[in-house]
């Protein structure tokens, strides 16, 4: 059957603060793609665009931020992914919204995607589209690309004031995003004093750095970290002038600016080579200097980050998905007893599973006891996917894999059909997420009930093909971890000279 499609010259238009745009509707969907949002010199903070006359285009993707090394597909049968042409000018944003009614006032949810602040997109992910949410849930949904890596968080300052936040680039493309949410919104149906900011992975770490930076306290009004933020990982103590001096020696420069013109490849080139001479890494993560306050778990919770409704998640297995055939004597250092010991007791429907294959939630665990005691008022919630999957034998949720059912997109991503059992999980977690935005609570009809997690209960609502509220319940398998589980190391690879150019692979 016909799905019905209208794309006309004067509809469906928006007029923004700059300019009327034009989209399309699919099924009853208004969707805009590829909104700029604001335009911005390389190492520089994003800047407001233009006015124009006239309707403007918002019916192709934008281009995505430049990624330092061609991407290799792997593991596309647990992450389907899609790709799309790099530019710098890459501060584009898409919404999905059943209505552009100026007082319809839908919550709003505004995605960071995944891939530290080195990789990924706002379309990368086939989980990422926000049609189905938009319809099902009744959101106006809004996801955002940004700079990353070497043009989003290479820290210039000491080579002058006007670059003194070039470290945080591409977290001031993410507040430029919300200024655009907040002044543009209503127009898409949306309330711009109820928005949401979510994210997984190096997106759960975006929403953790935007409840640390006063500029974008006020722009969204709630916050849900999947799978990443919630740990404190110290920087990596390199003076990142050591590394550009020699980036400017290798190219005969003698002026800092003149590094703002070099083509993207030769750049990330030279970086290459300046790593490899001095033995010094740089990491892409945002830089502590006043404007970002710094990780929480390290400098406290912002006065802002204090009052804001959060949900912290992660998944059973993460990085440790892929761990099913290590041997758990060898891997947790003759201590597999205890570790097997603890993860029985956590997981009693997973006995038989490999505990190599756990996740250390630790982190998430600290964070939300900190918050938690930060300010007691405003509630937080820990969740995780303890789902195992019908994948190779049984696979238990890895990183990602929690996705498409936040964005009700389990039927786009194959291994997520599992009978019987992703409808139900499916409803839980988008509704909860729904629920969340509406009002700062998960809870929904239909759920088990969700208990914040307070000094005095440590929650967790554990989604599987049971799904249950459950207190400290792998109290002792974190501690086991935390003794015995080999320490996963997060740094920038430097690739050999003669293998810059083959690409690489990443599962995120």
């Amino acid at each position: 059957m016909a799905r019905k499609f209208i794309c006309n010259p004067d509809y469906p238009v928006v007029d923004t603060q700059w300019g009327k745009l034009r989209g399309f509707v699919l099924d009853g969907i208004f969707t805009f793609q590829g909104i700029q949002y604001a335009k911005a010199r390389r190492f520089h903070m994003p800047d407001d665009l233009e006015p124009w006359e006239g309707i403007k285009d918002a019916t192709n993707y934008g281009c995505t931020a430049p990624t330092m090394g061609n991407p290799i597909p792997s593991g596309e049968i647990l992450i389907p992914h899609r790709y799309w042409p790099e530019n710098e000018t890459c501060q584009f944003l898409n919404v999905w919204t059943k209505s552009l009614d100026k007082d319809a006032k839908k919550p709003v949810v505004v995605w960071f995607h995944g891939g530290g602040y080195n990789d990924g997109s706002s379309l990368e992910q086939v989980a990422y589209e926000g049609d189905a949410l938009a319809e099902w849930g009744d959101v106006v949904v809004v996801t955002v690309n940004h700079r990353l890596n070497i043009l989003g968080f290479l820290d210039l300052s000491q080579y002058g004031e006007e670059y003194e936040n070039s470290g945080n680039a591409g977290i001031a493309d993410l507040v430029a995003s919300l200024k655009w949410v907040h002044n543009n919104i209503a127009g898409f149906g949306g309330d711009p004093d109820n928005v949401l900011i979510f994210g997984q992975s190096g997106g759960g770490g975006k929403v953790c750095t935007l409840l640390q930076t006063p500029e974008a306290a006020g722009l969204f009004h709630r916050a849900v970290m999947m799978s990443g933020g919630a740990g404190y990982r110290a920087a990596s103590g390199v003076d990142p002038k050591e590394v550009v001096d020699v980036m400017l020696k290798a190219l005969g420069f003698e002026d800092i600016h003149q590094l703002e013109k070099v083509p993207y490849s030769l750049l990330t080139k030279v970086y290459y080579h300046a790593a490899r001479k001095t033995g010094k890494t740089l990491m892409w993560a945002p830089k502590a200097n006043g404007w970002y306050l710094g990780h929480p778990l390290q400098v406290g919770f912002s006065e802002y980050a204090k009052k804001v409704p959060t949900i912290v998640t992660s998944v059973v297995a993460e990085f440790g998905a892929f761990n099913k055939a290590a041997d758990p004597d060898e891997y947790f250092k003759g201590h597999a007893a205890e570790v097997t010991e603890a993860f029985n007791k956590a997981y009693p429907d997973k006995i038989g599973q490999n505990p190599a294959t756990a996740a250390d939630r630790n982190g998430v665990v600290d964070f939300l006891k900190c918050r938690a005691a930060s300010n007691p008022e405003t509630p937080g919630y820990g969740g995780l996917l303890a789902l195992t999957f019908d994948v190779n034998g049984g696979t238990p949720a890895w990183h990602c894999a929690d996705i498409p059912f936040v964005f009700h997109n389990a039927y786009r991503v194959g291994n997520c059909n599992i009978e019987g059992v992703t409808d139900k999980i499916e409803e839980d977690i988008a509704g909860s997420l729904v629920a969340f935005a509406k009002n700062g609570d998960p809870n929904h009809e239909g759920m088990v009930t969700w208990v914040p997690f307070t000094s005095n209960c440590y929650a967790t609502m554990v989604f599987d093909r049971e799904t249950a509220c459950r207190v400290d319940h792998d109290a002792e398998l974190r501690e086991a971890l935390k003794k015995y589980a080999p320490v996963r190391a997060f740094r920038n690879m430097i690739p050999d000279e003669d293998e810059e150019e083959a690409g690489r692979a990443w599962l995120y």
